[in-house]
């Protein structure tokens, strides 16, 4: 049989050339609002990147004949429970190290008079971040890359794609760098995990959307880097920053990575849905 290297056995355009388009598609979107943002001296809002990422994955669902809940799931009762479900989980994730972190005197806290009015911003703009990178890293080009390659060379894929674009975020250098790293890549990878598991983007995004917002709408940390004003102020004792995570986030603390590597093997042995 001769090799097609457009089409499959099932005549079907094969997936790389699909994320190829993806990619194409999310460019033919991105550049001009890239564009536009530098000539008024600002940048691409978060909001605008959700949509952007939205409308790419719906015109390549739409080329390949395929609804949008093949990628975020049906949006139902079920789907409602696992965002939840992903959002006490995430909750966890930052709440847990930090009560850690407040037991041994590592971090202080103290409440920040201005904090209040800024939870319903924070959560909008966590959200929108959420939407924006869920959809970019567990969506269109999570799903091809399992088809092509299977589940954990996609997972490593996207992880390493993951980590990639964080790593010019603030304060990714020395002893911070190393431990934010380990933490996003391993974040990705549970974000994954939440996917695979229950064939649905309402976990990973109910994940990734009250990790970033407790962490940094509640607690006041950075977050990956990104100075945040939250409900509380901290302050940092004498303890190395690889420990406590500094103002990068808690997402670059040993007791976060802890959480996460915990959190990831509980995962791993749920039954996934079929």
């Amino acid at each position: 049989m001769t090799f097609n290297l457009f089409l499959n056995s099932e005549r079907q355009l094969r997936n790389g050339w699909w994320i190829l388009i993806f990619f194409l598609v999310l460019a033919g979107f991105l550049v001009p609002a890239m564009v536009a943002a530098q000539e008024n001296n600002g940048e691409v809002s978060i909001g605008l990147q959700a949509v952007i990422v939205t409308l790419a994955s719906l015109l390549c669902q739409f080329g390949r004949r395929k609804p949008l809940a093949e990628l975020t799931g049906k949006f139902n009762t079920r789907w409602l429970q696992e965002l939840c479900l992903g959002g006490l989980i995430g909750s966890a994730l930052m709440l847990i190290p930090a009560l850690i972190l407040g037991i041994f005197g590592w971090v202080h806290w103290q409440w920040n008079p201005e904090g209040a009015s800024t939870l319903s911003s924070s959560l909008l703009l966590f959200a929108g971040v959420a939407v924006a990178e869920e959809l970019l890293f567990r969506g269109f080009l999570f799903r091809r890359l399992i088809a092509g390659l299977g589940q954990w060379a996609a997972q490593l894929i996207v992880a390493v794609f993951f980590l990639l674009t964080h790593l010019n975020n603030p304060g990714m250098i020395g002893g911070i760098k190393a431990m934010a790293s380990i933490n996003i890549f391993l974040a990705s990878i549970l974000f994954g995990l939440a996917f695979i598991h229950t064939k649905s983007l309402a976990m990973p995004l109910g994940l990734h959307l009250m990790a970033n917002f407790v962490q940094g709408g509640v607690l006041g940390f950075g977050v990956s880097g990104t100075e945040q004003s939250g409900l509380l102020i901290p302050s940092f004792g004498t303890a190395p920053v690889w420990l406590t995570g500094g103002q990068f986030g808690i997402e670059a603390s040993l007791p976060g990575l802890f959480c996460v590597v915990i959190t990831l093997l509980l995962l791993y042995t749920r039954k996934q849905k079929n």
